[in-house]
């Protein structure tokens, strides 16, 4: 089955100074020509000017992906140095303050901040975007509706964003609590087909609304550009291995819809609510929460739910080349998510800092290290 075996994985960094660990309002001149002229259109510029994003090749294979991303990091770290900066992979940048933001320079991002107004200035967040090839488009639609449930899983894993605005926010993943303020965000609606969604682009467009589907930010949606069903839920991964983890429970699961098309077939608004409550109780809770399970009707933890699910998905990871991967789900769940490191470094810094800004540049030092580890 050659559906799902081409992939690619877009990673979100936030530019911080190397001594601070402070977000930077403005690009540095030269950084970006500079890191332009490392890593070619690999590297590219976020809608912020504090944020970069790096995009790979398309894989078949786990392991390459993995070789290509850990050498694109460290590229752009080199290059970072170089200019006196550092790079940050995390949902949220502990001490960033939105109301400093300043848009980058593209006639897109000026459209987008004239309609989004305030709320293009907050979205100061960092997200991991995982790219499954399809064989047959029509089916995107279809298998979107019918990941629904799993969406709330994969944001449990990746949080890494406990921290708003120098403050402990009391979630585990804040960044969609101030993405979902953008409109076509969170889950997608529930279409069944590729005409009904195809109906609802083109009602947008000829209203003049947005330009094109790729205004649609939903958590998963099909790409415009590429033949793939485009996942955009997770939090930006500290961890590389954390990335490589969830795009294998990602891509697993999307082989795992196509080769079971009765799988949650009978989907209902009742699924697509359970399914908005557990990605609260996701952003919440992360890995220690659990989820409202609809099927049995009553609560299920989420670690015993990614054991379920990882058992589950075994011979499409096998096909898919990427079982190690899909098993390092089960070591987030033991260790910890980047959420968990954070706040542990910050729980330990606050009993020696002299202020609580000074507890908050361990925790940016520590993201800073772990996303070129």
């Amino acid at each position: 089955m050659s559906d799902t075996r081409r992939f690619g994985i877009e990673e979100e960094f936030f530019v911080v100074d190397a001594e601070t660990k402070a977000v930077m309002r403005r690009m540095p001149q030269g950084f970006f020509e500079a890191a332009k002229a490392r890593l070619g259109d690999r590297v590219t510029s976020e809608m912020l000017q504090s944020q970069v994003e790096l995009t790979s090749s398309v894989h078949t294979s786990s392991t390459a992906a993995r070789n290509e991303l850990q050498a694109m990091r460290g590229m752009l770290g080199e290059v970072a140095a170089s200019h006196g900066l550092s790079i940050l992979a995390s949902g949220t940048h502990p001490t960033a303050m939105w109301a400093t933001q300043r848009a980058s320079d593209a006639p897109r991002y000026d459209s987008v901040m004239h309609d989004l107004q305030m709320l293009g200035q907050r979205n100061i967040v960092c997200g991991l975007h995982i790219h499954a090839e399809f064989d047959d488009l029509s089916r995107r639609i279809d298998v979107m509706g019918r990941l629904m449930p799993t969406i709330p899983l994969i944001i449990a894993l990746s949080t890494s964003s406990p921290f708003w605005q120098s403050r402990a926010t009391g979630l585990m993943g804040y960044r969609l609590a101030a993405y979902d303020e953008l409109p076509r965000t969170g889950l997608p609606e529930m279409f069944k087909t590729q005409e009904e969604y195809d109906d609802y682009v083109s009602l947008l467009v000829e209203a003049r609304i947005i330009e094109d589907s790729s205004y649609v930010w939903w958590a998963v949606r099909p790409s415009r550009r590429f033949p793939t069903l485009e996942l955009r839920a997770p939090d930006a991964c500290t961890h590389l291995d954390d990335s490589l983890a969830i795009a294998a429970l990602y891509r697993s699961m999307v082989r795992y819809l196509l080769r079971h098309p009765e799988f949650r077939a009978d989907l209902s608004p009742l699924s697509r609510a359970v399914a908005q409550e557990n990605k609260w109780r996701a952003q919440r809770y992360g890995i220690h929460g659990s989820f409202v399970d609809e099927e049995r009707r009553t609560t299920v933890s989420v670690a015993d739910l990614v054991s379920e699910t990882v058992a589950m998905l075994e011979e499409d990871a096998e096909a898919l080349d990427c079982a190690d991967d899909l098993a390092r789900c089960l070591d987030i769940g033991t260790r910890g998510t980047s959420a968990d490191g954070q706040l542990t470094v910050w729980k330990s810094a606050l009993g020696l800092a002299e202020t609580p800004h000074d507890a908050l540049r361990a925790v940016k030092t520590w993201i800073a290290q772990q996303t070129l580890q």
